[in-house]
């Protein structure tokens, strides 16, 4: 057979018809079209939604389990921590139940014992703010100066807090300035009383200048680390209740007899800038009255007439 009558067409299973490249380019660019068409003219719209809704059921039927595995894990979280939020609430309403039968038993004794002793309201101070400006200049001493003097009327002895308690007395006082001595100041002292055994003492500075110190107290005086002592009120100058300072050592000499008891201020001098000016409790004391014709041993007693 000749080889020219040959028929070198390939069969139809092998036909290819375009090229590769020519229907890349072309399904390219009826992808860009259809893109294009769908974001200006929305013409797919109307398709995305029946497919949507043609395969809700399918993915409802689909995340079901998913569903159900969240839901299972919500609850039993929801569960606990109900739970515990329902105890939590419990022991609070038990704490605030019990803490408001002690104020009002506290409210009740208080009135009781005030009508029983006819003790009068408790003195109302007044007060003045001011700042700090600067440390004294005597390197030997713990002394501030604040922007208050005379003309803002204050006095010497005047106590001088801030938020935490006390921090010392005004010892000097200018026309727009005053001196400030600190409660850590070696030469400063103040009447004290024990919050845990209502023992009155007095505190002084410490030579060191860097806190304070119980002096002449028993060698088995009740004093405890962590116990808080405040202003007993007793010296006219300090009201009473101000937090003053906390026991940090107790070092009991046997051989002395008496105890070394290291106290830390409440507040911190060091770190002030406002402080508050109170009166002297002093000057809204009652005046003394004044002794009786016959009590006054200067005047001479009469003597009545012998018949």
């Amino acid at each position: 057979m000749p080889l020219g009558t040959l028929d070198r067409t390939p069969p139809p299973f092998f036909r290819q018809g375009p090229s590769a490249f020519t229907r890349m380019v072309f399904f390219s660019a009826l992808a860009l079209f259809l893109m294009v068409a769908d974001t200006r003219f929305k013409v797919t719209q109307p398709l995305r939604a029946v497919v949507a809704t043609v395969l809700n059921p399918v993915e409802r039927v689909l995340r079901t389990p998913v569903d159900l595995w969240n839901g299972a894990a919500d609850y039993l979280t929801g569960l606990q921590d109900a739970r515990e939020q329902e105890t939590r609430a419990k022991v609070q309403l038990v704490q605030q139940a019990e803490r408001a039968a002690k104020v009002e038993q506290l409210q009740q004794e208080n009135a009781r014992l005030r009508a029983l002793l006819e003790l009068r309201g408790a003195i109302k101070v007044r007060s003045l703010t001011a700042e700090v400006l600067y440390d004294a200049p005597d390197p030997y001493s713990r002394k501030v100066i604040i922007d208050r003097g005379n003309r803002d009327g204050l006095v010497i002895s005047s106590p001088v807090i801030n938020e935490a308690g006390v921090l010392g007395q005004v010892t000097r006082v200018y026309p727009y300035s005053a001196e400030v001595t600190l409660l850590t100041d070696k030469e400063a002292a103040i009447p004290v009383l024990n919050s845990r055994t209502q023992a009155r003492s007095a505190a002084f500075g410490n030579s060191a200048g860097a806190g304070l110190e119980l002096r002449f107290m028993a060698g088995n005086a009740d004093v405890q680390v962590g116990d808080l002592l405040s202003t007993s009120g007793v010296d006219g100058v300090y009201p009473a209740g101000l937090p003053v300072a906390k026991v940090v050592s107790v070092d009991r000499k046997v051989e002395t007899g008496f105890a070394r008891i290291a106290l830390a201020p409440i507040a911190e001098p060091d770190s002030v800038r406002h402080v508050l000016v109170l009166e002297p409790v002093g000057i809204q004391m009652p005046p003394r009255p004044e002794p009786a014709p016959s009590d006054d041993p200067a005047k001479p007693v009469k003597k009545g007439n012998k018949k």
